[in-house]
């Protein structure tokens, strides 16, 4: 699963609050020209035993930044403040 993108939605099939975080990372990376990925939680077991109750997740860099809403402003200025 290894991806030089720094947001990662965790979703599954099915689900409208998926569609709305697609939706609003694309919104967000519209403005910071970042790219996203999409892992499907039925298509991995250990990602389902995680993160299964609690999608969508939005991880950045790896670690997680939300669930269940894209916090879209929070996450717009968290990709773009430096990191120190």
């Amino acid at each position: 699963m290894a991806s030089d993108a720094r947001l990662t939605l965790i979703t599954r099939p099915d689900c409208h609050l998926c569609d709305e975080a697609r939706a609003a990372l694309g919104r967000v990376v519209a403005v910071t020209g970042d790219r996203w990925v999409e892992w499907d939680v039925s298509e991995d077991l250990e990602l389902e035993r995680d993160y299964g109750d609690r999608l969508p997740v939005v991880l950045l860099d790896g670690k997680e930044h939300g669930y269940w809403r894209v916090e879209e402003d929070r996450l717009l200025r968290d990709l773009t403040t430096p990191q120190l």
